[in-house]
């Protein structure tokens, strides 16, 4: 999924895009933006397109960032950008990679879109990277947290940036909230063997545990789509570790947390922002979530002003409480709109220069810059799960 295409395959896909376009992401519709153009800035709109898993295993966060895209864009189109208004083209990937790869050239050789919002996950943004590059159209992803996605082999990928944390940095924030906040000293971790982002958490979890004392004294692995991992768990309580670290997505971890407990594992477990959705506590059930922590992006129970301005908003469209997929939806369409205006022009090259040059911009989830890799600098948070709902527990600085 991540091997780089050779030019003369990604020209011939190109010209099968209609094609493509056909099998791969269904098109959802567009804002109420107002007017069709004849490309992503002609006319009175500005095109920007979405690749979302608004389907498939990863729906959930495609879906939460579609919403908070949507109220972002209804806000921003009430003034619009230097006299235009945005229009979004979505795309549903179908959190397949291969269907990622298909809706970036749709988005960008039919629907003509000046820059494309999202994967959810880092696999899928992946998908979309070269094409990007090579098209010089930028992409950004709210919630891809690889490192890989914006850096490959020591080269930054020009056109590619993230609202979000990357992967060491939430690594190394669970490990010390492990070893100075819980005191334990011996770790297991249990990765989707599968997932750029689990095992990219698991690398640096380990790293920074391990240099500051701890032990990791069993490595297990799952298949996404996994259901019972009884045995795999067994093997991890024989080992005696003090605390789980689970670096995967809801649909699975939901099961394993359950399962755990079960089993009679009920030491701390903690993972990433790939536990964030409503579907998590329904799979695990609100008892077994107790004594369960995630490293995430934002909180809505955070009292600064313009968190809860954008909560209450939110509500008031949605009838719900913001996650923090919605609020990196919300934040990306922002970071966009930003750079589209300091930029004076719907071209995606300027745009992308607008984008690397983006310093102290405040959106709900932190005040941040993007620094030399495409990757922003701001705090992560720590939630912990307590009958169910998400609370508080600490902001740890980068």
């Amino acid at each position: 999924m991540k091997k780089k295409r050779a030019a003369g395959v990604f020209f011939s896909l190109m010209l099968t895009a209609g094609l493509l376009a056909g099998c791969g992401g269904n098109q959802q519709g567009g804002s109420s933006s107002g007017g069709n153009s004849g490309g992503g800035g002609g006319g009175d709109v500005i095109k920007i397109g979405a690749n979302l898993e608004l389907s498939g295993g990863a729906a959930s966060y495609g879906q939460s960032i579609a919403e908070g895209l949507d109220l972002a864009l209804e806000e921003i189109n009430k003034e619009g950008i230097n006299g235009k208004k945005l229009e979004l083209v979505k795309v549903d990937n179908k959190s397949e990679a291969a269907e990622a790869t298909n809706g970036a050239i749709k988005l960008i050789s039919q629907d003509k879109v000046v820059a494309i919002i999202g994967s959810a996950t880092s696999t899928n943004t992946l998908a979309q990277v070269q094409i990007a590059n090579d098209n010089k159209v930028p992409i950004i992803t709210p919630s891809g947290t690889s490192e890989t996605v914006t850096v490959k082999d020591g080269k930054v990928n020009e056109f590619v940036f993230r609202t979000c944390f990357i992967d060491p940095f939430q690594g190394t924030v669970a490990a010390k909230f492990a070893l100075n906040d819980l005191k334990v000293k011996k770790a297991a971790d249990l990765i989707d063997s599968a997932s750029d982002y689990s095992k990219g958490l698991a690398a640096s979890f380990k790293e920074t545990f391990t240099a500051g004392g701890g032990q990791i004294v069993a490595e297990e692995a799952y298949v996404a789509k996994d259901t019972d991992f009884r045995a795999t768990l067994t093997s991890i309580k024989s080992a005696n570790p003090e605390f789980l670290f689970l670096p995967g997505y809801y649909e699975e971890v939901g099961l394993i947390v359950k399962q755990a407990r079960e089993l009679g594992l009920n030491i701390p477990i903690m993972g990433g922002d790939g536990w964030d959705s409503p579907k998590l506590i329904e799979l695990a059930g609100k008892d077994a979530l107790n004594n369960t922590y995630i490293t995430n992006h934002y909180s809505s129970g955070d009292p600064d002003p313009k968190i809860q301005e954008f909560v209450k908003a939110f509500q008031a469209k949605y009838n719900k409480a913001p996650d923090a997929f919605n609020a990196l939806g919300y934040d990306t369409a922002y970071f966009l709109a930003d750079a589209i205006k300091r930029a004076g022009s719907a071209d995606p090259v300027k745009i992308k220069d607008a984008l690397a040059q983006t310093k102290d911009l405040q959106l709900v989830t932190g005040t941040f810059t993007v620094d030399q890799n495409h990757n922003p600098v701001k705090s992560a948070i720590i939630l912990e799960y307590k009958d169910g709902q998400q609370q508080f527990k600490t902001k740890v600085n980068p």
